[in-house]
């Protein structure tokens, strides 16, 4: 006897491994976008500040990294990098946004 969905399959829905599994919520698509941009980039990761709804059931979120580090740490510079996310967590693109020093008042 064979495990069901192995072997003579017909009909029914496409076999699992074809199918593309869809982030769960704003806080995996936070995480999945983490991951995806430290691997392109080398600076470290502060923060993510922002996650949305993309197009196509996708996500957008801004991610915030440490890119020179100074003393006093306030005047470090830091980046929000925009990465987007299609349905089932791939990352599609990046860019950076914005740049600025880490004590500077939000405008």
């Amino acid at each position: 006897m064979t495990e069901p969905g192995v072997g003579g399959r017909r009909g029914g829905s496409a076999p699992s491994t074809k199918r593309r599994r869809t982030v769960g919520g704003a806080g995996e698509a936070a995480r999945r976008a983490a991951e995806a941009l430290t691997e392109l980039i080398s600076h470290r990761l502060e923060g993510v500040s922002a996650v949305c709804r993309g197009e196509d059931d996708g996500w957008v979120v801004d991610v915030d990294v440490l890119e020179l580090a100074r003393i006093p740490d306030t005047t470090s510079l830091l980046a929000t990098y925009r990465v987007e996310l299609d349905s089932a967590g791939e990352l599609v693109q990046y860019r950076r946004v914005a740049r600025f020093r880490r004590g500077a008042q939000d405008q």
